[in-house]
Formats: structure tokens, C-alpha cells, sequence
């Protein structure tokens, strides 16, 4: 009978995660154990690292919104209280982009907010 030579799967494996870590520094990049155990840290990192972003971002969005909202006369805690009280469902996402990229529509959805009936 012929000889059956085995392991290309942990083969497979084994280059896979060494693969994942080039470039990294020292033993890392070139021993498994050390390669399996820094990627397993990478990924917890960078599962945290996508929550914090969100975070991150709605208060990148309150500062543009506040700042826009200033340049009109009105701060961003007043600006949001008038949005409720006239039940102006706008995102703080939506009015961001607005704030930063369309400033005129969101000098009018201010106005509109803002005027007394």
C-alpha cells in the first residue's frame, strides 16, 4: 500500500494565521502560537473598537449641528427641544450632514423649528 502523507488542512490553517499577521513585529509574525493569540486580541480590540465608533461619531454630529445651530443664534440643547416640541422626527445624523453639507435647508428646518404659530 502507498503511503498517505496527511495534514494539509492544519497546514492550510497554519498559513492562514500567519498569513492574517504579516507584517506584524517579532515572533508574531513568524510563530503560530504567539500569531493565534494576537489575533484573537485583534478581534476582541476591533469588536470594541466598532461599538466606540458609534459613540465616537454621534458626538462628531452634536458638535456640527450645535456649531451650525450657534451661527443662527441657538444652541444645540434648545435647537433639539424645539425639534420635539414640534414632533420633527430628524435624526441627529440627518441634521449633521444638512448642517455641514447643505447649510441653507438647514437654516429653513431651523426657522421652521424655531417660528412661533
Amino acid at each position: 500500500m502507498a503511503r498517505v502523507k496527511r495534514g494539509m488542512i492544519a497546514t492550510k490553517r497554519r498559513r492562514n494565521v500567519l498569513q492574517k499577521t504579516k507584517g506584524f513585529r517579532f515572533g508574531i509574525k513568524s510563530k503560530e502560537k504567539a500569531a493565534k493569540v494576537t489575533l484573537y486580541h485583534a478581534g476582541v480590540n476591533s469588536f470594541q473598537a466598532r461599538r466606540k465608533k458609534k459613540g465616537v461619531m454621534r458626538g462628531l454630529q452634536q458638535i456640527k449641528i450645535n456649531a451650525s445651530a450657534r451661527k443662527l443664534g441657538l444652541p444645540f440643547s434648545k435647537l433639539i427641544a424645539e425639534f420635539k416640541k414640534k414632533n420633527i422626527a430628524l435624526d441627529r445624523k440627518v441634521l449633521a450632514i444638512l448642517a455641514e453639507n447643505h447649510p441653507i435647508v438647514f437654516e429653513k428646518v431651523v426657522s421652521y423649528a424655531t417660528q412661533r404659530i
